[in-house]
């Protein structure tokens, strides 16, 4: 999309996982995390991939927020007073 690159990781004992992805590629990345749930051959298990989940939405949640103030000079006092 746009070209940013993003990663999220996880420590989980000894084992370090480490998903990058391009910004518009969510979709790509929880597909992605479902089929590491799925493999057993790894400790990552369902827990693990809705950590991950939680942290990709909040992150795109922030990114919202981010992007529809951008414009606004202060979020809270953006509506004129009625008084």
């Amino acid at each position: 999309m746009n070209g940013d690159r993003k990663q999220l990781v996880l420590n989980k004992g000894q084992e370090k996982y480490i998903f990058r992805y391009d910004a518009g590629d969510e979709a790509d990345l929880l597909d992605c995390l479902v089929h590491q749930a799925t493999d057993e051959r790894t400790s990552f298990d369902w827990f693990d991939a809705a950590v991950l989940s939680f942290k990709l939405t909040q992150s795109l949640i922030g990114e919202a927020d981010r992007l529809l103030c951008k414009d606004l000079p202060d979020p809270l006092q953006s509506f004129p007073d009625e008084s």
